[in-house]
């Protein structure tokens, strides 16, 4: 018999036990091409490892593992638990708040975040942070004649802990490492801290930058 499957499925009559070899209502060649048909039919379906058939499920299957749009294809993250300060009225490294990442494709993008925890040792005081890519500040804000990811000014209380968070899809365009790192400075007269307040040394946070890619 000519296979139905996969259209509709086939209608086989089993023999039984008391069937001679050359019976008429089921001849013995009959069932084994009605088993080879069923076979051939399954394995055009179901496909084998790597199959060009494009009906089969294995070639169906192969497509859908290939698609990686909007997949997060890897995750590169740092997280700091220590004490950063500095005194400086213009942009520095955080020590480690810095991530490096290498695109699989040029046309990938990468999504940052990041969590920063700051304060400062003065009242009336601010500091600022800043998201950068290798040299290249991103994330960066267009209001003001001074412009930065992320700030804090006119600090009332030495006791408190700002908490900075910034999502950003950037599109490096590349496929060399990347690195993304966070940058702070003082905005006043006082020192910028992060990952503690400036009143006391008692309690702390911790701060952290994650990146991922994602395909285009």
């Amino acid at each position: 018999m000519a296979s139905n499957f996969p259209s509709s499925l086939d209608s086989f009559t089993n023999p039984s036990s008391s069937d001679a070899m050359d019976s008429v209502s089921v001849p013995h060649a009959t069932q084994h091409a009605d088993l080879n048909d069923a076979v051939v039919a399954l394995e055009a379906k179901v496909g084998a490892d790597s199959s060009a058939v494009t009906s089969s499920h294995d070639y169906k299957i192969a497509q859908l593992e290939a698609i990686s749009h909007g997949k997060i294809l890897q995750v590169v993250s740092a997280t700091k638990t220590d004490v950063f300060s500095t005194s400086s009225l213009t942009l520095v490294d955080i020590t480690g708040l810095s991530v490096s990442i290498t695109p699989s494709d040029a046309s990938n993008t990468i999504l940052v975040h990041y969590v920063a925890n700051a304060s400062n040792n003065g009242v009336n005081d601010g500091g600022a942070v800043q998201l950068v890519r290798d040299s290249t500040a991103i994330f960066q804000s267009t209001a003001g004649s001074t412009n930065f990811s992320s700030a804090f000014t006119k600090q009332l209380d030495t006791a408190l802990i700002w908490a900075f968070s910034g999502m950003h899809l950037d599109s490096p365009a590349t496929t060399s490492a990347t690195t993304y790192k966070l940058q702070a400075r003082r905005l006043g007269s006082n020192n910028f801290l992060l990952n503690r307040p400036g009143a006391t040394t008692t309690y702390g946070v911790a701060s952290s930058i994650t990146v991922m890619e994602i395909g285009a």
